[in-house]
């Protein structure tokens, strides 16, 4: 059996390792004491007959150890789950204390309603917004600032080579072989295709106006010729205008004139080309029974 004065004696007058003594007072450290105090009526190890309330993710239960279970310390303490409710959860512990001590059964609803209470102000604390505090590593502080340093130097190099090579540029070290600015040398090449499309426009303008033209004049010698015919035609009315079969003629006359008149045109075109051609001559020697020779050209 378990001799709870024995064990308190030497807890209290030896050595514990949950004891915490400070200037305020002796506290102790155990997870299964119901006030945090070290005295006799409070220690978890020096009473064989002990309850206390332990929370596990947001859920309390009920802890409860008896003198039965001492021989077994894997399956000392018992444990019963709580409701959510307050006044569930005291029934409840009235429930199962029944017949325990006053005192224990008073601390027990004591560190219920403690702990109840640091819950709704958990939650409340939760739905604020507030400002996170985060830690910088030493190392990494430390990593970056000597990275920022060495960009600031090579930005510097840069910046330095880029000017010295603009100076030599404008002294004339390269001489006249190098590039142009982008910009100038894309207004260059604008300029050149603007040209290019204005000749192109013009060289079609003209040849337009040149079809026009011949068009023209092949509509004016049609109406030369339309108008000879219509001019005999008015003169055939006037001398016998009853006669109708007369303009008739003159008519189809006037039309076969300017048909003639462009054969001529395709022929005298025609002509100018084939005079153009050299003309060959072949003479052919043939002897006679005589003896004689002819030429043939």
């Amino acid at each position: 059996m378990q001799h709870d004065e024995v064990i308190w004696q030497v807890i209290r007058h030896n050595h514990c390792s949950f004891m915490a003594k400070i200037e305020t007072g002796i506290f102790c450290r155990n997870e299964y004491n119901v006030t945090g105090i070290c005295n006799r009526s409070s220690c978890p190890l020096a009473n064989s007959r002990y309850a206390t309330i332990r929370d596990h993710d947001g859920v309390f239960y009920l802890y409860m150890k008896t003198i039965e279970r001492s021989h077994m310390p894997n399956k000392m303490w018992e444990r019963v789950k709580l409701p959510r409710n307050y006044e569930k959860a005291l029934e409840n512990i009235d429930k199962h204390l029944m017949y325990w001590p006053k005192f224990l059964v008073h601390k027990t609803k004591q560190r219920l309603t403690k702990m109840t209470q640091m819950r709704i102000r958990m939650r409340k604390l939760a739905l604020k917004t507030r400002e996170k505090i985060m830690t910088m590593p030493r190392k990494e502080t430390k990593r970056e600032s000597r990275r920022a340093d060495k960009a600031e130097k090579a930005a510097a190099l840069d910046s330095i080579i880029e000017k010295e090579l603009y100076r030599r540029l404008m002294e004339g070290v390269y001489g006249d072989i190098h590039n142009d600015h982008v910009s100038e040398l894309n207004n260059n090449l604008d300029k050149h295709n603007t040209e290019e499309v204005a000749n192109e426009d013009e060289e079609e303008e003209d040849e337009l106006k040149y079809v026009e033209d011949e068009d023209l004049e092949e509509e004016d010698d049609m109406e030369d010729f339309d108008g000879l015919a219509i001019g005999k035609n008015h003169e055939y009315d006037n001398e016998d205008e009853d006669d109708g079969e007369a303009v008739t003629i003159h008519q189809r006359r006037g039309r076969e004139l300017s048909s003639l008149s462009r054969k001529k045109l395709h022929k005298d075109a025609s002509s100018s080309k084939s005079k153009k051609k050299p003309k060959l001559h072949v003479e052919i020697e043939r002897e006679g029974a005589s003896g004689r020779r002819t030429s043939v050209q």
